[in-house]
């Protein structure tokens, strides 16, 4: 027996693809959304029948594609990361950025929080791995030459 799911609504809002969503159980009303038109949104979901989700605010500052986005876990901030080689570190309360991220040579394909959102870890189209402070700061970088493909984080 399977499990049928029903269409309840479409969230419309980005100019782009949409390259991933986020949610997390502790906040499940509320959804963000990474796009190639360089953005990310907040959506507020809803009851309603005739609106499903509202766009509470669009977070705009990378320069090319946002690739993958996230939220910690105590639902106060988002992590996204761009084609432009940058992650940036978003507080929702405000939908400023808090930290920009810079040392990929190449495209930021995934990004990720600790389980106590004290530590970033973040993968490239560079073929590498780097771990960074909620500071901004990269403390770790694996690197192997011999990896032909792009390296993923989650």
């Amino acid at each position: 027996m399977s499990e049928q799911m029903t269409l309840r609504g479409t969230l419309k809002g980005h100019n782009g693809w949409v390259t991933q969503i986020a949610t997390t159980p502790q906040f499940p009303d509320m959804i963000l959304s990474s796009s190639r038109d360089k953005s990310v949104i907040m959506w507020k979901l809803t009851r309603d029948e005739t609106n499903y989700g509202i766009p509470q605010r669009a977070l705009r500052g990378h320069s090319h594609f946002v690739s993958d986005v996230v939220i910690s876990s105590d639902g106060q901030f988002a992590l996204s990361g761009s084609w432009d080689g940058t992650l940036r570190l978003w507080d929702l309360t405000t939908g400023t950025t808090t930290r920009r991220f810079v040392g990929h040579s190449k495209d930021v394909l995934s990004v990720a929080f600790s389980a106590d959102n004290r530590q970033i870890v973040s993968g490239s189209r560079d073929k590498t791995i780097k771990l960074w402070n909620t500071l901004g700061v990269c403390k770790y970088t694996v690197q192997e030459d011999h990896h032909r493909y792009q390296i993923n984080v989650q």
